[in-house]
């Protein structure tokens, strides 16, 4: 019998443990002073956005949370929603990435779902879960949460484990057909 030391070294070394510096901060890919939380502020904002004197930083907008239908206009109110948790990439195949992939994962611009504004309690309640363990309050977000969620797996090409896979066939039997 193996000593439990040495068990868990292996775990660990064939199954990385997460920790969220893997992944690297937001940060200025165009070199306009606004990182990537400011980016997607400034994108996802309903009305034009006010800046900080110096241009870097979002200080009022309008944002719309799918999550919950509420509407916010205070910056400091919402979060950069990971659509997929970066502990739930970590745990599907993106433990396997190099650093530089782990940034680009974490700073996603170019997939709309990727990064969502949302109230930050929202934000919190989610955590690292996946649609087996955590749907948004508004129902009538859940068929293009569930869609989305796997759109942006399959770009990243993440896994899906068997209770998240059947609780998004769950859902799906129930969205009308997408377009």
């Amino acid at each position: 019998m193996l000593p439990t030391t040495l068990i868990l070294s292996i775990i660990l070394t064939v199954f990385p443990a997460y920790d969220r510096d893997l992944y690297g901060g937001w940060i200025d890919t165009d070199g306009d002073c606004q990182n990537t939380r400011q980016e997607i502020l400034i994108e996802e904002s309903l009305i034009p956005t006010e800046l900080d004197s110096k241009g870097c930083r979002v200080v009022f907008g309008q944002w719309l949370d799918a999550y919950t239908g509420q509407t916010f206009t205070n910056p400091a109110d919402v979060d950069i929603d990971h659509f997929i948790p970066l502990a739930e990439a970590h745990r599907s195949g993106a433990k396997d990435w190099n650093a530089q992939r782990k940034k680009e994962f974490a700073n996603d611009l170019l997939h709309p779902q990727a990064l969502r504004v949302v109230s930050r309690s929202v934000n919190r309640d989610k955590q690292d879960s996946d649609p087996a363990d955590w749907l948004p309050p508004n129902v009538d977000f859940h068929c293009e949460y569930v869609r989305s969620w796997i759109l942006i797996k399959g770009y990243w090409d993440l896994t899906m484990d068997d209770r998240e896979r059947h609780a998004i066939d769950s859902i799906l039997e129930q969205c009308p057909p997408s377009m």
